[in-house]
C-alpha cells in the first residue's frame, strides 16, 4: 500500500471521532503515505496526528458564500490540481455526503464510501468506486472504523487509539475546561449551572478555564468569569492551541460539543452534559474516565453534574 487518502472535512466532532480509524489503518500499513482532506479550519486538527503526512486544506464553506469572485474559482482551481497530484492507491470518503463524495470522485485512486443505505445522502455513493455497507445505529467512531477496514483489508480491534501525543504541561497550577459553547441552543446548559459547578470546582482547588468561539460565546464566558471567582477567559486561538489547553486540562465538563471529543481523544477526566442529543451515537468514547450526565430531553441540575466530579476527585 503506497498511499491512503482520507476525506473526513468536518465538522470539528467528527474530525476528532476520525482519528482512531487513521490510528488503526497506520497500523496495518505502517508505510503507507497518509493523506486527509479536510475543511480549512480544522486542518490543524487533522495535522497533529503522526501518522498524517500531509494535510489539503478544502474550503467549500468559504466557496459556497463567495461563488461570484473569481479568485474562489482559482482556489478551487488549485485544490482540484493538489488533489489528483496525489497518486494514493485508496481514498476513503468517511464523511458520506455529497459534497465529500465528490472531492473523493475528483482525486485519483480506488474510491470507497458507504453505500445507499448506509449513509445520510445516499446519492453521494454513486461516485464511489466500492460501496461498503456499514449499520447506521452505531456510534460515529466505529462506522469511521469499520468503513476504513472494510476499505483496506482488515477488521478494527477493540482498543480504540486517537493517537495523538499529550503536550508537556506548562507548569500552571491545576484547571478545568468548562466547554458551554455548542453550535445549538437547545444543547446549552443554563449559566447558573455553569455558575455553580464553577464555583464548586474553585472551592476544590482547581482554576476555571473559558474557551469561547464566536461573540455570543465570548459574551457568555464574561457573564461567567464575572461570577466565577478567579476564573480565565481563553484567548481564541487555533484549534491546536486549544487542544493543548484540553488535553492538559484536570477535568473538562462539556456539553455536546466538538471540543468535548478532544478530551476523550487525550484520556482526560471529562463530564458531559447532554440535553437533546443521543450520547450513544455521538457522544465522548474513549480511554479516560467519562460519565455522561443527562440524555435526549433529560436535564441535569448542577448538583448532579459535581456529584459527579466528586467521584473523580480521587483521581484528579
Amino acid at each position: 500500500m503506497h498511499g491512503i487518502m482520507f476525506i473526513k472535512t468536518s465538522s470539528l466532532g467528527d474530525v476528532v471521532h476520525h482519528m482512531p480509524a487513521v490510528t488503526d489503518a497506520h497500523r496495518r500499513w505502517p508505510d503507507a503515505r497518509m493523506t486527509w482532506v479536510v475543511e480549512e479550519g480544522f486542518a490543524p486538527l487533522a495535522r497533529l496526528h503522526p501518522a498524517i503526512s500531509e494535510v489539503i486544506s478544502v474550503s467549500t464553506r468559504r466557496w459556497r458564500s463567495q461563488l461570484l469572485r473569481g479568485a474562489t474559482w482559482t482556489e478551487v482551481s488549485a485544490f482540484k490540481a493538489r488533489l489528483r497530484s496525489i497518486k494514493a492507491e485508496k481514498v476513503i470518503d468517511t464523511q458520506g455526503l455529497i459534497r465529500s463524495a465528490l472531492i473523493a470522485w475528483t482525486a485519483t485512486g480506488e474510491r470507497h464510501g458507504y453505500n445507499a443505505s448506509s449513509i445520510r445522502e445516499p446519492m453521494a455513493s454513486w461516485f464511489y468506486d466500492i460501496k461498503h455497507a456499514v449499520a447506521r445505529d452505531q456510534h460515529a467512531v466505529t462506522r469511521n472504523r469499520l468503513l476504513t477496514g472494510l476499505s483496506l483489508g482488515y477488521s478494527p480491534d477493540a482498543t480504540i487509539d486517537y493517537g495523538l501525543v499529550k503536550p508537556p504541561k506548562d507548569g500552571c497550577a491545576p484547571y478545568a475546561v468548562l466547554l458551554h459553547g455548542t453550535s445549538r441552543a437547545a444543547k446549552e446548559w443554563r449559566e447558573v449551572d455553569w455558575i455553580g459547578t464553577g464555583k464548586w470546582l474553585r472551592g476544590q482547588g482547581l482554576d476555571v478555564v473559558l474557551p469561547w468561539g464566536n461573540e455570543r460565546e465570548r459574551l457568555r464566558c464574561e457573564r461567567l468569569a464575572a461570577a466565577i471567582p478567579g476564573s480565565r477567559i481563553l484567548d481564541r486561538q487555533p484549534l491546536d492551541a486549544t487542544a493543548k489547553v484540553i488535553a492538559n486540562a484536570a477535568l473538562v465538563i462539556g456539553v455536546d460539543t466538538g471540543l468535548l471529543h478532544l478530551a476523550a481523544a487525550y484520556s482526560v477526566p471529562l463530564i458531559a452534559v447532554f440535553l437533546a442529543t443521543d450520547p450513544g451515537l455521538t457522544g465522548p468514547v474513549g480511554n479516560g474516565s467519562i460519565t455522561v450526565v443527562g440524555g435526549k430531553d433529560v436535564y441535569p441540575s448542577f448538583e448532579r453534574v459535581t456529584e459527579a466530579a466528586q467521584k473523580l476527585s480521587l483521581t484528579l
